[in-house]
């Protein structure tokens, strides 16, 4: 329980994304873009871990056999990131979405990690989300792909407290 959820990564996650989408906002070429979010997204595990000191949750947990497991399920996205500089380099315009498809592909696994079926749920409407965004928004709106992200993540932030702490009481009264 200790660390309830990882809601801080998903809470540092989420201001990453907004700044995420004060980048897209920019009348830059999406090319720039797209380097300006690998930069920005390099912070983002530096800052969760912050944010965890702050709100104490516990970052990783000795003797939690799964442990091992959580640092897989990180190492894992890395597959993914030829599809994510295939897209940088053939079409910049729509990067934010691979990115963004990256990102909550990321999440899915830690419904099982965490016994909360949040992630899962979000992974998929994060997903579809970016989609529609993408199929129906021009290049130049493109920011409202990382804006609906970082608001997902908020709410995922929030119904992730609300779990934890209800596992946490559920445990107290056993």
């Amino acid at each position: 329980m200790e660390a309830k959820n990882s809601f801080n990564l998903t809470l540092g996650t989420s201001i990453i994304w907004l700044a995420i989408a004060f980048v897209w906002s920019l009348n830059i070429k999406a090319y720039d873009k797209s380097v300006s979010t690998f930069i920005v997204g390099g912070f983002m595990l530096p800052f969760a871990f912050h944010i965890s000191k702050i709100i104490r949750t516990t970052w990783t947990m000795k003797g939690n056999l799964l442990q091992p497991l959580g640092l897989w399920l990180n190492f894992a996205q890395l597959f993914y990131f030829p599809f994510l500089v295939f897209t940088h380099i053939k079409s910049p315009d729509y990067f934010v979405r691979v990115y963004a498809n990256i990102a909550c592909a990321y999440f899915f696994p830690y419904a099982w990690f965490y016994k909360t079926n949040l992630f899962s749920i979000f992974a998929g409407l994060i997903s579809i989300g970016s989609l529609l965004i993408a199929l129906f928004a021009t290049p130049e709106n493109m920011y409202l792909i990382p804006l609906m992200m970082s608001a997902a993540l908020v709410t995922l932030t929030i119904l992730l407290y609300m779990d934890s702490s209800r596992k946490a009481n559920w445990i107290i009264e056993l």
